[in-house]
């Protein structure tokens, strides 16, 4: 081959291998951009404050004006309007954070005394005998359910249906009928929580809140006690 030829050839090759190289180099920082980005896990963690300002804000229209110590995200701390609002306290005394308890609120520890609520927008707004209805009744073993501990009716859910790790419990309350979803402790599972479903707060607003199971025993103390804050938010809002 002469030397002609070989810089044909020289010059044929690396004419696609340079924009061969940048594609790739493209394609590779573009999917460690992806998964750094959809990576599991909180990308904005709970910033929590010791501070008790009253912040003044809007959860789909409904006021509240709330000491600073109870909110959870710090971009919420700043007011205004939000479509979710998060929410932590310490039971029984119901008080918000404090750098002193730091710990308590930190812990998920079976018998971990921090509740956490949860307002959210919901186009739905179902109430608790809709919800059973509509949503649980057709995973459920029982229709009816049977005497479950506390006072509470209790419900079993078939196997996969999705919500085979899980009790139902249902009980009436100052408020009405209350569905309490509770984790199953497992090996995998050592600190099981419950969740008061979704209750209509106002419109196209519901409210929830998440407690340790540990607690199922005082869930009508637990119930009076968050409706209370709830109401002392919404009462102070301007």
């Amino acid at each position: 081959m002469g030397k002609a030829e070989q810089r044909d050839d020289i010059h044929q090759h690396s004419g696609w291998w340079l924009p061969l190289a940048i594609a790739f180099a493209i394609l590779l920082l573009s999917g460690l951009f992806l998964g750094w980005y959809l990576r599991p896990g909180p990308h904005t963690p709970a910033a929590p404050t010791g501070q008790s300002n009253i912040v003044p804000l809007t959860v789909r229209g409904a006021a509240f004006a709330i000491p600073a110590n109870y909110i959870e995200s710090a971009a919420a701390r700043a007011g205004g309007d939000q479509d979710s609002l998060a929410l932590a306290a310490i039971f029984p005394s119901l008080r918000g954070y404090s750098d002193r308890e730091a710990k308590l609120f930190q812990g998920n520890a079976p018998a971990s005394p921090i509740i956490h609520m949860s307002l959210r927008a919901d186009a739905n707004n179902m109430g608790p005998n809709a919800r059973l209805q509509r949503i649980y009744r057709p995973y459920l073993t029982d229709r009816d359910g049977a005497p479950g501990p506390f006072g509470l009716t209790k419900y079993g859910f078939r196997k996969n249906s999705g919500y085979e790790q899980n009790d139902l419990f249902a009980g009436m309350s100052a408020g009405g009928l209350m569905l309490l979803l509770c984790e199953r402790a497992g090996s995998d599972l050592p600190s099981p929580n419950c969740v008061a479903i979704d209750q209509p707060l106002a419109r196209n607003l519901s409210f929830s809140y998440r407690f340790k199971r540990a607690y199922l025993a005082r869930w009508r103390e637990l119930a009076v006690g968050v409706n209370a804050l709830m109401r002392k938010f919404e009462t102070t809002a301007p």
